[in-house]
């Protein structure tokens, strides 16, 4: 049985895509197998390393002159380009897929944006590490983190001066949603976290007994001198977590409009394994549902995803990493630097008339200096902006510096393969007639691809 077609959206979904080879490769393996087979290439956790040095164990603010400040902004800047590119490069190369896609989720769920890369880069291990683990053992070492204890303010968090921040966001963002709590329930949980703080000397999280309300607390109808443990045990064990979570997994998995029933069906696998991540996402990648047509092409990819998708089918190399941070900050999604505590909305949210304008000549912008060789007879008006667009291609390419390897992705196509099937397999959504039409009329292979690439379609995933 073929099942490419499956395959090819499990990929998309899990993953950042498929190259045709291996889609040839797989495409009798029963959907069983290639879950499997996701997840085998993702059983190894690589840590991003692309920060070394904790520049605040070098702050010393009573020292600092006009010159010391400018040069240690300088290098905060440096560092923060660093991860954004490490980053990038480590989900356009990796065989770990799926975990890089959940590291992806998690880094916009526990959504935090400070000015220290080196705490920013533990958190992403901390989230990459148990990406695929068990969701409670994330949520403790997250409320932990120096990235999330300095983004919600837990550090002024203290005894007769509780700071409600960090309690509100756990409930409202991170587990139960808004609506599953009281505002009681926010002012108590403060009071158990206090003391969960870092040392400014060592960087590292260190519980200060001194600054911790020990006193009774009545927590969710639960009264006693909790900690922060005891708070996240408390919500965990309340189901609702387990729907909020599952509801953000469908929709970042599956379709943006929410189906209750399968909802439940998912938080029912994740409550009662205790909330272990892997079976929850087997059991969706393995649902009927997951497959019919009404869930295949129809989430809009982030910008992320459509960047990295892009390297990854391509083989693109740039001589200048800056560029891939730009077309971030141009498309609204810069790794590291979400909007607010909530992170991008996504969804149809990445869309709107100047980024989808952006969205389709990136595309071209990357694989050919900027021009699509649309076939057939150009109109006046297409003549007079292909010829606009030439005269600026030798711009382009010494601006974008981007080397996509034509070679590699043509020679994994085999000699018999139409440029229908080209496109098709370009594209998660079905073929209309405008594009089969401009396919038909195509040239060569390379052409098929930029013009596909090129079009509304392919920011669909």
């Amino acid at each position: 049985m073929n099942n490419s077609i499956q395959i090819k959206h499990l990929h998309a979904r899990a993953g950042f895509g498929i190259r045709f080879n291996e889609l040839h490769d797989q495409q009798n393996w029963s959907v069983k197998k290639a879950v499997k087979k996701l997840f085998e290439a993702s059983e190894k956790t690589e840590p991003l390393a692309a920060i070394d040095e904790n520049i605040d164990l070098r702050f010393k603010p009573l020292m600092q002159n006009d010159g010391e400040k400018r040069a240690l902004q300088e290098e905060r800047n440096r560092q923060e380009r660093l991860l954004n590119e490490g980053w990038l490069k480590q989900l356009s190369e990796t065989d770990a897929q799926l975990r890089e896609k959940m590291t992806l989720f998690w880094h916009n769920h526990f959504s935090c944006n400070i000015g220290n890369a080196k705490y920013q880069q533990d958190l992403n291990n901390i989230e990459r590490a148990n990406a695929l683990g068990n969701f409670k053992t994330l949520l403790l070492q997250v409320s932990q983190s120096p990235a999330m204890l300095q983004f919600l303010n837990n550090q002024q968090n203290q005894k007769g001066h509780p700071n409600e921040n960090f309690a509100r966001e756990l409930m409202e963002l991170f587990t139960l949603g808004r609506g599953h709590y009281t505002e009681q329930d926010i002012k108590q949980s403060a009071r158990a976290f206090t003391g969960f703080a870092f040392n400014g000397k060592t960087g590292l999280y260190a519980f200060n007994p001194r600054v911790h309300d020990d006193g009774p607390k009545t927590f969710f109808g639960q009264t006693g001198n909790f900690t922060g443990e005891d708070i996240l045990n408390i919500i965990t064990a309340n189901k609702q977590t387990a729907v909020y979570l599952c509801t953000k997994l469908y929709r970042y998995f599956v379709n943006e409009v929410p189906d209750i029933n399968h909802i439940n069906q998912m938080a029912d696998v994740f409550y009662k394994a205790d909330y272990e991540i892997k079976p929850v996402l087997e059991y969706m990648f393995l649902s009927d549902w997951f497959y019919e047509d009404k869930n295949r092409g129809n989430l809009i990819k982030s910008p992320v995803e459509l960047l990295v998708g892009l390297n990854r089918q391509f083989y693109i190399t740039y001589q200048n990493p800056d560029v891939l941070l730009q077309f971030q900050r141009t498309l609204g999604q810069v790794l590291f630097r979400p909007p607010n505590v909530a992170g991008w909305p996504g969804g149809r949210n990445w869309i709107d008339s100047s980024s989808l304008m952006y969205r389709m000549k990136i595309p071209s912008t990357i694989l050919n200096a900027g021009v699509i060789d649309f076939a057939g007879k150009a109109t006046p008006e297409d003549e007079a902006y292909l010829a606009s667009q030439k005269k600026q291609r030798f711009n382009i390419i010494n601006r974008v510096q981007a080397v996509p390897d034509w070679n590699k992705f043509l020679n994994e196509i085999p000699l018999d393969t139409s440029h229908l099937q080209i496109a098709e397999f370009l594209l998660q959504p079905k073929l209309n007639n405008v594009i089969i039409d401009e396919v038909n009329k195509s040239t060569d292979i390379k052409a098929v691809a930029i013009q596909v690439i090129s079009t509304p379609e392919y920011q669909l995933c």
